[in-house]
């Protein structure tokens, strides 16, 4: 077979940024981008490559794999899957189906836990529900004199997250634990975690990334808060006096969570907007120190 009869750059991005369009539903541009990023990949190239060579044509084999790949995300695999890596906060992490695609949003929660931890000394951080460990392995980084410890119910994220944590050289201690049920009497300056809280029935379930996600990392109960609430209440008798505690919730389960809080008798409750400016994060102070017995 002739070049003359086989794709080039252009014309194979065109095909699949159309593909993609359509049986997804997406904006062009967006549908563009996917392509450019799994042709990237299928070449081993990179986006400026495509641009510089779009008059190239592929070879049989070239064109096998952009086939393989767009087949794959054409179908609704995510795109971090069928990479197996996402950025999150400047830094490459490995992912896989046993665990929550990191998003934008979740930086937020980093860069709030960074803002509250005590300056004057090195803190104990505890990540619940760690997945890929991209939050409990981006505090270790960003703060190397803190103590980090993640927890997960999942063996196969733990064993994800240890990886992670190796390639990207980040001292995390891992352990695998439901809530607080793995942990003993240790009490930490800051309590963080981006736990299941969409609700069983939420139409999002059943379309785009999150039908290929571990239902277990997503949702949690009729109205998505019996995760929420349970660690919420629970986390007072492992955060010292002073400490922090800072959740990632649903968009619309602010109030309700804020109130929880207020309930739990933390303090200085607030919180931080997501990129859409829905109130995304909420975080409290635990004033009272860690002898006091109020953990009813």
């Amino acid at each position: 077979m002739s070049d003359k009869t086989l794709p080039n750059v252009k014309d194979t991005l065109q095909a699949a940024t159309t593909r993609l369009q359509i049986a997804l539903k997406l904006e062009r541009q967006e549908a563009r981008l996917e392509a450019q990023i799994l042709t990237a990949r299928a070449l081993e190239t990179n986006r400026a490559w495509l641009v510089a060579h779009d008059q190239d044509a592929l070879s049989l084999v070239h064109a096998s794999a952009v086939e393989t790949l767009i087949a794959r995300r054409e179908q609704g695999e995510p795109v971090a899957y069928i990479l197996g890596e996402k950025e999150f906060y400047g830094r490459m992490f490995k992912v896989t189906p046993d665990v929550l695609i990191p998003r934008p949003e979740t930086e937020l929660l980093v860069e709030a836990a960074l803002e509250r931890l005590p300056k004057d000394r090195p803190a104990r951080i505890l990540d619940i529900g760690t997945g890929s460990g991209c939050i409990a392995i981006s505090l270790a980084l960003e703060c190397p004199d803190c103590s980090v410890t993640a927890i997960d119910i999942s063996a196969a994220a733990l064993s994800l997250a240890a990886s992670n944590a190796k390639r990207l050289d980040a001292r995390v201690d891992f352990k695998h634990s439901d809530l607080f049920t793995g942990l003993t009497n240790e009490h930490y300056n800051l309590i963080v975690s981006n736990p299941p809280y969409i609700a069983l029935n939420d139409p999002h379930l059943s379309r785009g990334d999150v039908l290929h996600e571990p239902a277990l990392a997503l949702s949690s109960g009729i109205d998505g808060l019996d995760t929420l609430l349970p660690l919420i209440q629970n986390a007072r008798a492992h955060l010292a006096r002073s400490a922090w505690l800072l959740v990632e919730h649903g968009w619309d389960q602010a109030d309700k969570v804020r109130e929880h809080m207020a309930n739990c008798y933390f303090m200085n409750i607030t919180h931080i907007n997501d990129l859409a400016g829905h109130r995304r994060i909420t975080l409290g102070q635990w004033t009272m120190h860690p002898a006091d017995s109020l953990f009813a």
